[in-house]
């Protein structure tokens, strides 16, 4: 059976260009030929493994302006050859096909009534008659994976949230309802829930998994943006769940100093920080998420060595990688080896490693060491429990 397109538009309108940075969440800035355009960017996830300086977009002209009022409409990025599809609202048109020809698995024998379900607060995608019975279903698209694992959300979403305890009400009130994650990426073999960056999310999808009926399902596009027709289940390691996803584990602060600054840091005394970037590794063995927003909070009472430096930044950000395993001094020499400069003896006064400050000029999520070195420990690490 051929490819299809899942949008009615000509080949020959896709125009290639290069990701420059992001000025907001739905606008890219990327050079195409010679010049500098924006586009508007329908994806609210953070997409830092997509949203590489360099990384080769596709776009759509959009004479109409009718999406973001600009010229141009990002619809994909290219990873390791192949296009993953960005534009969000996309993903229903896609599934609807797939659904049309048959090719989910476990859905074979279900069609659609319905898109765009009103129920109680929420909207859910589609109403489904499955045999002869009604099931709601809510899509999520998903663009996060490493190497065999794919994950689900890349950025917190209190919506998605309240789409799975919404969905649970009205299972529980005797229409069944379920989950489709579709994943753009076809070598993903198993799929989680990212309880590293929204662990509310992920302890919902958990609670639910007798309620509801999750689903994941991998597919391929194609360099014309055509979707291949393999399209594979994943499996849910639901037993990894369990054991890692917990308020606990270890986190890395990215700091940015605007300047060169000399900056008092308690028993380490007056320490010379040239400007750029920070890298900040610790841990903690519960109580993750309260430890995390006490880093992030500037009035405090100074007790760390990374309290002082963070009272000085112009920016703080957050990134847990959540786990029962022992990984601080592991992300300490990982982070050293893509690092340009390191604090001597910042943050580790109880261990044997020579510092937990980093430095570099560059901001290290627009790395893709960094980036890789993230993917590793939050995702890829994951494949030793399987």
């Amino acid at each position: 059976m051929p490819p299809f397109m899942i949008k009615p538009f000509h080949l020959d309108r896709i125009q290639e260009g290069r990701f420059l940075d992001r000025p907001n969440r739905f606008v890219v800035r990327c050079a195409v030929g010679r010049r500098t355009c924006e586009a508007y960017l329908p994806n609210p996830g953070r997409l830092w493994e997509l949203l590489q300086p360099g990384r080769t977009l596709y776009l759509l002209e959009n004479p109409g302006k009718e999406e973001g009022k600009l010229s141009w409409l990002c619809i994909a990025a290219v990873r390791d050859g192949r296009p993953v599809l960005l534009h969000t609202h996309w993903t229903n048109d896609a599934v609807a096909r797939l659904m049309d020809r048959r090719r989910i698995p476990g859905l074979e024998d279900a069609r659609i009534v319905r898109r765009e379900i009103a129920v109680g607060r929420s909207r859910f995608d589609f109403l489904l008659h499955r045999g002869a019975k009604p099931v709601l279903l809510e899509v999520k698209s998903c663009t996060l994976f490493g190497r065999r694992i794919a994950m689900f959300p890349d950025a917190v979403t209190l919506r998605g949230r309240r789409h799975l305890m919404e969905l649970a009400v009205s299972a529980r009130e005797g229409t069944p309802g379920m989950v489709l994650f579709l994943v753009h990426c076809a070598h993903a073999a198993f799929f989680l829930p990212d309880y590293h960056t929204d662990i509310e999310f992920a302890r919902t999808f958990l609670a639910l998994r007798r309620v509801l009926e999750f689903k994941a399902v991998a597919v391929q596009w194609r360099k014309n943006m055509a979707l291949g027709d393999g399209v594979r289940e994943l499996t849910i390691p639901w037993d990894i769940l369990e054991r890692e996803a917990g308020d606990c584990g270890n986190y890395i602060l990215v700091l940015e100093l605007a300047e060169d600054r000399v900056i008092p840091v308690g028993g380490l005394g007056r320490v010379f920080f040239r400007k750029g970037y920070y890298l900040y590794v610790g841990s903690a063995r519960k109580n993750l998420a309260k430890r995390i927003e006490r880093h992030l909070r500037r009035r405090k009472t100074f007790f760390w060595h990374v309290d002082y430096l963070r009272d000085q930044s112009e920016r703080c950000t957050a990134i847990p990688i959540r786990t029962r395993y022992p990984l601080e001094h592991e992300i300490a020499r990982a982070l050293g080896e893509v690092a340009e400069w390191a604090i001597p003896g910042f943050g580790c006064s109880d261990c044997s490693c020579e510092t937990h400050l980093f430095g570099m000029g560059v901001d290290p999520l627009h790395l893709p060491q960094f980036v890789s070195l993230l993917q590793y420990f939050r995702i890829d690490r994951l494949e030793s429990l399987l």
